[in-house]
């Protein structure tokens, strides 16, 4: 998955916004004023310390998932600058199956829609 199938993906889940808070390299995916994803090119949009340019994307995900994505892809690793149990770090090198990506793009929407009160729960998954 490259940068812009991901950031169409992410901006059609209903009553997302784009925001950037951390600055104009970091696209930050919101539902309801909360965080769901973010994405940068590798670190805060610096690159990592191997000078890859690949676009990393951080989601939410249930810790014991979260630990099983990491095992399964070398893709996936703990939340860059986020809480590591909670949220892993996607690299989109091409490691990592589109409809993988996609459901893991669907849980963290999930996760932080089910967070909210029931009103703002139904406001949203009327559109799913």
């Amino acid at each position: 998955m490259d940068f812009e199938t991901a950031k169409t993906y992410l901006l059609n889940k209903p009553a997302t916004v784009l925001d950037f808070p951390f600055g104009a390299d970091v696209y930050v995916f919101k539902v309801k004023k909360k965080m769901f994803a973010t994405l940068a090119i590798g670190k805060m949009g610096k690159g990592d310390n191997e000078g890859n340019r690949d676009w990393w994307m951080n989601l939410k995900c249930d810790p014991d998932e979260a630990a099983i994505l990491r095992d399964i892809f070398p893709g996936v690793i703990p939340g860059y600058h986020m809480n590591k149990a909670l949220w892993n770090t996607i690299i989109l090198d091409g490691s990592i199956p589109r409809g993988e990506i996609e459901r893991m793009i669907d849980n963290s929407f999930k996760l932080v829609v089910g967070n909210m009160t029931k009103k703002m729960q139904t406001s949203i998954l009327l559109h799913l």
